[in-house]
């Protein structure tokens, strides 16, 4: 497209929170790229946090880091998968950085001394972000926007009349409405309802917003009754009302909405060409993690088990993986402290093919970890660490094969006579917690001969990181002295990026987080490698 401004697809949600809107706006955005169109996505969420960093992953999930560093809502994990497109700062935008830039404008007097108010001052600015990405990329064809929450919540209203105006702006026949709704199923009458769908869109309306399409999710083929229903009061056209089934697995959805021809209801309303398109390759991936020829077991050892969407990448990482060798890849969430026993460990531990540990933060179930990882070493059970599973893993080591007592990170005994792990200088006289980690993509050369070079292959690679602690330079000899390979590390040498066990089939752990780049079209190699080394141990 080019000279000419981008077409926008608005997805709002109504009924319930939690309807998938973020699966939805990702799929369609694989369509349309199926379709030839260049296309981004982007999350606008209501809440007052500036970004998502420093929000308990309990409440809300993990946070998805980007290569320029920001710390982003899960669905942009999603949207990169699903896409295969690198998002920016550009592609997420919280209620509370919209209302810090309008109060640092009003602070530095660029409002000529007006009162601020929501219309027009934040309400301009979320038409801003709305339209911030085509200004980063003017060959984008589509733009979709995500917009978080519920349609009623008292947070979104600047959010959706910020829409109106851009809509109004751009013409209808430049932004469409896409509204996730719930079509529930009433068992005691055997019925699909359409009343709360019917509600949903009346405070759209009310609001001067009128969906173009509905998305209805539903457990049960709509029929064509229903669809007639809706559509009358809706006033949404039939072929408009679109049926969202549940699925085994979310890389099925974009399949179900091609049955519904979405991609081409948005191309006819949004007055482009609507080209044949081919998803097979998208069908044979499905296909083979709907029929794997094998299955595996691996343990994540973490702290947020209760809350599985907190190492959401994670587990889609081993979807990819299991595609790539054929499997079923079961995994078994596993709280770390419940390893701190001796009766307990062993038990779990010994039915697994793989053990995994996460990223995390607070020394709740460090102990359980450091035990895991010293189990996967002397049983030789593939391990494969991330982040604060690189630290446990050096700290088990220094303490169970250098002999150093009471080895340990600073972040959980500031006073440790061996740390092991140690405060980046550069985190000395932080005092804000959001945005201030080691965060984005950093360089890594990988040490040739060794596994992770073997799955790479190549020397110098790049990942993305979020955390403030490092391997102690200090003790990096006696480590490789000992058995422990030092097999990546920053341009400058000065830091340790990935350490290997020599004496091991396959113990990798990582600084970074290799599981934020695993995509659909390109499983991430360490995945790859790590679920491969899972079935040899368990067919050995």
């Amino acid at each position: 497209m080019n000279s000419q401004q981008a077409k926008h697809i608005i997805v709002t949600g109504g009924v319930i929170s939690g309807l998938g809107k973020g699966i939805a706006a990702a799929s369609l955005g694989m369509l349309l790229e199926t379709k030839g169109k260049k296309v981004t996505i982007q999350k606008l969420d209501p809440y007052l946090n500036v970004d998502p960093g420093t929000m308990n992953p309990f409440q809300h999930g993990e946070v998805f880091v980007l290569d320029d560093g920001t710390e982003t809502d899960l669905d942009l994990g999603h949207y990169e998968r699903f896409i295969d497109v690198n998002m920016t700062k550009a592609n997420n935008s919280t209620a509370g950085s919209i209302y810090y830039e309008v109060l640092e404008k009003e602070r530095r007097g660029d409002y000529l001394g007006g009162t601020v108010q929501i219309i027009p001052h934040v309400t301009d600015e979320i038409i801003k972000r709305i339209k911030k990405p085509e200004t980063i990329d003017p060959e984008l064809d589509i733009v979709i926007t995500e917009i978080g929450g519920t349609v009623g919540d008292i947070e979104s209203l600047s959010f959706l009349e910020a829409v109106r105006q851009f809509q109004q702006a751009r013409g209808r026949e430049n932004v469409i409405i896409l509204h996730v709704t719930l079509i529930p199923y009433v068992g005691a009458s055997e019925e699909l309802k359409t009343k709360p769908s019917q509600h949903s869109v009346m405070r759209l309306r009310e609001i001067g917003l009128q969906p173009d399409i509905l998305l209805c999710r539903t457990e049960h083929e709509i029929t064509d009754d229903v669809r007639e229903k809706l559509a009358l009061f809706t006033n949404v056209s039939p072929n408009a009302v679109i049926q969202g089934l549940d699925a085994k697995s979310i890389y099925e959805v974009p399949m179900l909405l091609q049955k519904e021809h979405l991609a081409g209801i948005v191309m006819e309303k949004l007055q482009l060409e609507n080209v044949v398109s081919d998803i097979s390759q998208w069908e044979t991936f499905v296909g083979h993690i709907l029929n794997p020829e094998d299955e595996v077991t691996v343990a994540i050892t973490g702290k947020y088990t209760a809350m599985v969407d907190a190492y959401k990448s994670i587990i889609e990482s081993f979807i990819h993986a299991g595609v790539d060798n054929r499997c079923k890849v079961n995994l078994e969430f596993i709280e770390a402290s419940d390893l701190e026993s001796d009766g307990k460990l062993e038990s779990i531990l010994d039915r697994v093919h793989g053990i995994l540990i996460p990223g995390g933060f607070g020394p709740r179930g460090i102990e359980g970890k450091i035990r895991a990882a010293q189990f996967a070493r002397e049983k030789k059970v593939p391990y494969f660490g991330l982040c604060l599973g690189l630290q446990v893993a050096v700290i088990e080591y220094a303490r169970n094969v250098l002999g150093l007592t009471g080895a340990n990170s600073e972040e959980f005994d500031e006073a440790s006579e061996h740390p092991v792990i140690h405060l980046m200088l550069s985190q000395h006289h932080v005092t804000h917690k959001g945005a201030t980690m080691r965060l984005g993509a950093y360089d890594c050369v990988l040490k040739e001969g060794s596994k992770s070079h073997a799955a790479y292959g190549e020397l110098k690679i790049s990942e993305r990181h979020r955390h403030r602690f490092e391997v102690n330079n200090a003790y990096r000899d006696q480590l490789e002295a000992s058995g422990m390979m030092i097999s990546g590390v920053s341009p400058d040498n000065e830091l340790v990026e990935m350490i290997e066990i020599k004496d091991h089939p396959w113990f990798v752990a990582t600084q970074a987080h290799p599981e934020f780049k695993s995509r659909v079209a390109k499983t991430h190699p360490l995945f790859r490698d790590f679920v491969s080394a899972a079935l040899q141990f368990k067919n050995k």
